[in-house]
């Protein structure tokens, strides 16, 4: 209950009010990464003594940018499932697709998706370039610089749809065409702002 509390703590201080089930599956789900994810490099070795930090933590503050109204999000080379795991647990409203092409992430994913019983979660074992869906929220995390993920993403978008992209400290939103606002990075994430974006 104490791993849990402190994520629910850390979780508030991103302003993100976590349910204790939802805090009990984030702690769940940071140990799959610790033991599974790890090992199968879909998260870096040197992540390992810091997942919560620089990955839960770093997911979560997407949450108060997610609008209440989207009923639909995609998240594109999903790998480990980061952000697309931490959203739909945080957003159980949420119907989730994991868009991942590579068999041990889809592998990873399957079992997370069955461990933590996320019953608003879809795989899509494939590029992105071949979902044919839309969706009210595509993010983008280590996915592509913001260009390439822009155009991968703005396709999938429905009416009125929004990118979430994780930018760097040095992004440049001049090759984007698009209509961009950045977030900037909170104490806890400071490898750079969030960049919302959508069609002009």
């Amino acid at each position: 209950m104490k791993h849990e509390g402190s994520i629910r703590d850390a979780a508030a201080a991103l302003r993100v009010d976590l349910s204790a089930d939802d805090a009990a599956r984030l702690a769940a789900y940071e140990d799959l990464l610790r033991r599974h994810a790890v090992p199968l490099g879909l998260v870096s070795a040197g992540d390992a003594h810091r997942l919560r930090e620089r990955h839960v933590l770093d997911c979560l503050r997407a949450v108060p940018l997610l609008s209440r109204k989207a009923r639909t999000l995609a998240d594109l080379g999903s790998g480990a499932g980061l952000p697309g795991v931490v959203l739909a647990i945080a957003r159980p409203d949420l119907s989730v697709s994991l868009v991942e092409p590579r068999r041990r992430a889809v592998a990873f994913l399957e079992l997370v998706a069955d461990a933590l019983e996320l019953g608003g979660v879809s795989i899509l074992p494939r590029r992105a370039e071949a979902v044919e869906a839309r969706f009210d929220v595509v993010t983008a995390r280590a996915l592509a610089p913001a260009a390439r993920s822009w155009a991968l993403a703005e396709r999938l978008l429905a009416s009125g749809g929004r990118v979430l992209y994780w930018a760097g400290a040095r992004f440049d939103p001049a090759g984007v065409d698009a209509a961009v606002r950045l977030v900037p990075a909170s104490a806890l994430a400071r490898a750079g702002p969030l960049a919302i974006m959508g069609r002009q």
